[in-house]
């Protein structure tokens, strides 16, 4: 439901509004790399107060490349939730799909009969 609400509004993709649009999280990054990695932020963390949605870029080495990845991903999402969707338009299922369904369904409940017999006949040499 929160998302039809948002994909009704129209946001901003200016660098400059998102970025007071934004929380700026810097954090340091997981995973091996040794001292550097364990010394400094480079890790960003966005979040677009508006939608709540929240963007992550740890790639590069630099925090400012990541910064800048970080706002290319978030405009990017914003674009794909202000696009409208093409309305889906239901395929006929093909009449050799069905039947080849209908033979399938056939064949399973012929085994689960089989099954049942089987047991009948356990029960009864008891």
């Amino acid at each position: 439901m929160k998302t039809v609400e948002l994909s009704r509004q129209k946001f901003q993709t200016d660098l400059e509004i998102l970025k007071r649009q934004v929380v700026i999280e810097t954090y340091r990054s997981r995973g091996p790399g040794g001292q550097r990695k364990n010394k400094t932020e480079t890790s960003v963390r966005l979040k677009h107060l508006p939608t709540g949605m929240t963007v992550v870029a740890t790639e590069h080495r630099s925090q400012s490349q990541n910064l800048k990845l970080a706002f290319e991903r978030l405009r990017e999402r914003l674009r794909r939730l202000q696009q409208k969707r093409r309305r889906r338009i239901p395929t006929v299922v093909p009449q050799k799909a069905t039947e080849k369904r209908i033979e399938e369904k056939k064949l399973h409940s012929i085994h689960k009969r089989m099954r049942q017999k089987i047991q009948k006949e356990r029960l009864s040499e008891e």
